[in-house]
């Protein structure tokens, strides 16, 4: 533990996810004291891994390592040291009982030959059109992708994960989606091969521990106090200094740094009844992750498989068994479904071992595996997963940040902030508002 000075103000970070313990990572390299009070009883939020019986889960979602942003990703891999491997992508669409090449429009190939030409000729006439004042999520799939592409795959797939229409989609979210070239979509369609989202092709992912390895990496780092197993009950300003409660203990800090969801932050921080309706119409969507241990496979070396069908509830599963050989025993896999929900959704309320067995049973229907191989199931319950970028959020958002930032506290993350971000951009969004621009200038941080 580092010897603070008397007058160093006293940071107090709530939430111990990926943004919590970056921000006390960087933070208390540059001088701060800081505490991160974490509600479970361990770290990483929506990046924690499990070991059941030999095989490692990501309970979280499938989550990999990659970027665009070579800076975060040399980070990332850095602190992974010689915990890691390197995996090339092979990831593919389930589409009418056939496995198409993902993204679907670098897949038109492996599409019955009258589809991969409307597909074809669609996107060649919405990109000679190409308009560029699209409204939402939906002008945006015609006017890139034009009308087979987007109502064979995008459109179905979208509106099941997000489980809203994709007309109601705010354009913030486009900043995340690809702008396929021309050639490489025709070259799919002859069967010639190119590849989609190019910085994904090759991914990284800890050898040992599961994603959750990453987050604990850094909090071997971090220069100050972590606390598991506190959850906030009450945030009260006192004589210009912050008491934190879990109903039993206070913690006394001059600065508040918020990473919790703000669904939650406006309860514990008595947000006035105004800000507190203005939240209540922010969406977002929970999760349901179903984990299965098998002894085979009947599909081999697939990174993810994206189901667009709406008669299975499962829209993503992931392979974790190839990703890292630590991620099963020798000889066996694993598979890790994903299902989006409404928080309201029956289906969540539903009891886990009901959810595995139907998870199990859809898979088992779509040849994924024998039922008869699966070893163990267990399912999983992540309330605030997706916030959703709907139309009408913007108007709400400003006036909440305004809030916060009027009562002197700082929101930081994707639930804090209410934004949809990876683990790269939330590592990134943490710099930015330390207001550093160039890991260079911390050396010091290795």
């Amino acid at each position: 533990m580092k010897t603070v000075k008397p007058d160093t103000p006293k940071v107090g970070i709530l939430g111990g996810g990926l943004s919590g313990i970056s921000y006390a990572f960087f933070s208390s390299r540059m001088g701060y004291d800081v505490t991160v009070l974490e509600k479970e009883k361990a770290i990483g939020g929506l990046m924690r891994s499990i070991n059941e019986d030999g095989f490692v889960f990501d309970i979280g979602g499938s989550h990999v390592i990659f970027s665009k942003d070579k800076e975060i990703l040399d980070l990332m891999l850095r602190l992974l040291g010689e915990n890691k491997v390197r995996n090339r992508r092979n990831t593919a669409i389930l589409y009418k009982g056939r496995l198409v090449k993902y993204p679907f429009e670098n897949g038109l190939s492996n599409l019955p030959l009258t589809e991969n030409i409307s597909c074809l000729i669609h996107f060649l006439l919405a990109r000679i059109k190409r308009r560029k004042d699209h409204r939402n999520l939906k002008e945006f799939f015609y006017n890139s992708f034009g009308r087979a592409i987007s109502e064979k795959y995008l459109i179905p797939y979208n509106e099941k994960i997000w489980k809203m229409r994709v007309e109601d989609i705010s354009l913030d979210f486009i900043g995340r989606l690809p702008n396929p070239k021309v050639l490489d979509v025709i070259k799919a369609s002859l069967g010639v091969g190119s590849e989609g989202y190019v910085h994904q092709l090759y991914f990284y992912y800890p050898r040992k521990g599961g994603i959750q390895y990453l987050v604990e990496s850094l909090r071997k780092k971090v220069d100050g106090e972590i606390i598991t197993g506190f959850e906030v009950k009450n945030v009260k300003k006192e004589s210009d200094k912050w008491v934190v409660s879990n109903g039993y203990e206070e913690n006394v800090f001059d600065n508040i740094v918020s990473t919790v969801p703000l669904q939650e932050a406006v309860k514990i921080f008595n947000a006035s009844k105004e800000v507190s309706n203005d939240v209540s119409h922010l969406k977002y969507n929970s999760l349901l992750t179903v984990a299965i241990g098998l002894k085979e496979l009947n599909i081999k070396n697939l990174s993810w498989l994206y189901i667009p069908d709406r008669d299975i509830h499962s829209h993503r599963i992931s392979f974790p068994s190839n990703f890292s050989p630590e991620n099963a025993p020798e000889g066996k896999a694993s598979i890790l479904a994903e299902i989006t929900v409404k928080p309201d959704d029956p289906l969540f309320k539903k009891n886990s071992e009901e959810i595995a067995d139907m998870v199990v049973e859809e898979l088992d229907r779509l040849k994924i595996f024998s039922k008869d191989d699966v070893i163990f199931s267990r399912a999983f319950k992540i309330k605030y997963a997706y916030p959703l970028l709907d139309s009408y959020y913007r108007e709400k958002i400003e006036k909440i940040k305004a809030f916060f930032k009027e009562i002197g506290v700082k929101l930081v993350g994707r639930f804090a902030e209410f934004k949809y971000i990876n683990m790269d951009d939330a590592i990134r969004n943490v710099l930015t508002h330390l207001k550093i621009s160039n890991l260079q200038e911390l050396d010091f941080l290795y």
